[in-house]
């Protein structure tokens, strides 16, 4: 697996968007799973780390990299059917990457989450080495615009 490039001070580039999921109840767990094995190859290619929270009506998801490759992504991601009244919920420079080691994790509503290894052919978690505050702090955000009212 390629590590992500190490980001130079305030040169990563975070996006975080919520949206309605629109799969079908009785389709989700298999668009789901393919879901996560083509972002999970798609991200590593394009050096794009992130994390996914997914619940039975929204997906909240923040996306790390370079900026012309992440707006790029959420571009495709704005018209995918899977998801409508896609909402930007924040976006900008930062310091670091918070997922540095996550193509894509499955974030739980509760405090669990599943990073996983970037390979198309199977999903393994993978030994976290412990939550930062920061990532902390992220992740209640990310679990918190499931709370709230859609506008």
């Amino acid at each position: 697996m390629r590590e992500p490039s190490p980001a130079t001070k305030g040169t990563t580039f975070r996006l975080m968007y919520r949206s309605r999921d629109r799969v079908p109840p009785e389709d989700r767990a298999d668009e789901l799973a393919d879901l996560f094995a083509r972002a999970r190859s798609n991200n590593q290619r394009r050096d794009i780390t992130g994390a996914l929270l997914v619940t039975g009506h929204w997906f909240v998801q923040v996306l790390e990299g370079e900026e012309a490759e992440v707006r790029s992504l959420f571009a495709r991601i704005r018209r995918d059917a899977r998801h409508d009244g896609v909402e930007l919920l924040s976006e900008g420079r930062a310091d670091e990457r918070i997922f540095v080691h996550w193509s894509m994790a499955r974030v739980a509503v509760d405090d669990s989450y599943i990073p996983l290894i970037a390979q198309i052919s199977e999903v393994s978690p993978v030994e976290t080495g412990g939550s930062t505050p920061e990532k902390s702090r992220l992740l209640d955000v990310m679990r918190a615009a499931v709370d709230e009212p859609s506008s």
